[in-house]
């Protein structure tokens, strides 16, 4: 009992705030994280593992190092670059406004690249353990090694992250070298956040209208509707010219909802394991949950499905528009019912994605959440989509809206079921 009571304790204070803002950091030697343990499930440790066993090389370039080797071989494309100045990173002597850090992303795994820097940063999201960190030397080789490198998890596992190995984005005041201002608002953004705290440290190239955001502004006046960066920085030193808002705005999403999977995959697990050793203890059914679990697992399950089908999401004052192909080719991607259509469609009329339901809801770290907290969420999502559940949290989502999400979920998410 006493065993049982102690695992407990570290992880009860963790849900007290509505999505673990302000959380405290789960130790990572913890049984339900353990963190320190090889990787081996992420798309990064699956890459690792075929170049150390020689069936796979990287190809090296002249002006990009590994960087278009890697994002190939992680099926990442250009058009996902988002550039940031602020010296916000690893290699915070290279980067500056003349010299942004290049960020690349798909699904589950994240590139970061500086032009001159000594490292490609590399990282994952692990299905049980969050961002897995890992970078690859900027220097020809015959055998380039991808190497684990924990020592990010400084910024990486943090209240900030929700108390998990994971990624996120932040909105920051900087001088003209591009170094935060300590004493001006930091802000870690997603899809909830107002439009006007978004991108600070970051370039942003696209079209908003009225909108205004932090975005281009090294210690200067935030410039909005920016398509091009010439004026800027040498824009020929990166794959390509664009720091797409709509890729920004979709790195948002899901680098915060990753963190939230993350998260309440560690409480499900943590209570599910002394929920099993309490059940052992009083000659319990093996399944048998609790009240305290069974509560523990609605909470969990709700924070997910709120964020999940974006019903805090602010409407977008004035449409938004791209300057590069990313919005076409991550639509294009991704499971389509028979009518043709995706959650990974675009709306930016008057907000993101024009179905609300999440596109990582098909991705591994949804599908290996712990099994109960998993039923319960896809519970949840049908009960709002369904128009049953008529609360104010979701009165944002309109019955049409509800209705195509449901359907286009009915037609494409195999094997995933909650009955």
């Amino acid at each position: 009992m006493r065993a049982a009571a102690l695992l407990l304790l570290p992880l009860a204070a963790f849900a007290q705030e509505p999505d673990y803002r302000g959380s405290f950091t789960v130790p990572y030697d913890h049984p339900v994280l353990n963190y320190a343990a090889p990787p081996k499930d992420d798309r990064v440790a699956k890459l690792r593992a075929e170049l150390a066993a020689g069936k796979l090389r990287l190809a090296w370039d002249p002006k990009f190092g590994y960087l278009p080797a890697v994002l190939k071989a992680l099926e990442i494309s250009p058009s996902s670059q988002g550039l940031v100045f602020s010296k916000t990173s690893l290699q915070v002597t290279k980067i500056s406004p003349q010299n942004p850090r290049a960020i690349y992303f798909n699904d589950d795994a994240y590139v970061g690249f500086v032009p001159g820097g000594d490292l490609l940063e590399i990282s994952a999201s692990d299905p049980e353990r969050g961002a897995m960190l890992f970078s690859i030397e900027q220097k020809r080789t015959a055998k380039p090694e991808i190497e684990r490198g924990d020592g990010c998890l400084q910024c990486h596992a943090t209240p900030n992250t929700t108390g998990v190995p994971g990624h996120l984005v932040r909105s920051v005041h900087t001088d003209l070298q591009g170094f935060v201002d300590t004493e001006a608002s930091t802000y870690i953004t997603d899809h909830r956040s107002p439009f006007e705290q978004r991108w600070g440290g970051w370039y942003v190239t696209g079209t908003h209208g009225t909108s205004r955001h932090m975005g281009n502004a090294p210690a200067g006046e935030p410039a909005g509707n920016v398509v091009s960066l010439r004026k800027y920085f040498d824009t020929s030193r990166y794959l390509t010219p664009h720091s797409d808002i709509v890729a920004l705005m979709v790195l948002e999403h899901q680098t915060k909802l990753h963190n939230l999977f993350t998260r309440a995959g560690v409480e499900a697990r943590a209570a599910l394991r002394v929920q099993a050793e309490m059940n052992t203890i009083m000659k319990r059914p093996a399944g048998e949950l609790s009240d305290t679990t069974a509560r523990q697992l609605d909470h969990a399950a709700e924070i997910v499905t709120r964020y999940l089908l974006f019903a805090d999401e602010p409407p977008l004052s004035s449409p938004v528009s791209g300057t590069s192909d990313f919005a076409r080719t991550f639509a294009a991607q991704g499971p389509k019912d028979r009518q043709g259509r995706s959650l990974r469609e675009f709306d930016l009329e008057t907000r993101l994605f024009k179905y609300p339901c999440s596109y990582l809801i098909y991705s591994e770290s949804f599908a290996r959440l712990p099994q109960p907290l998993k039923q319960r969420i896809l519970a949840r999502v049908d009960n709002v989509l369904s128009g049953r559940d008529t609360s104010p949290a979701y009165a944002r989502l309109s019955a049409e809206d509800r209705r195509a999400a449901r359907e286009i979920l009915a037609a494409t998410l195999t094997g995933q079921r909650s009955e």
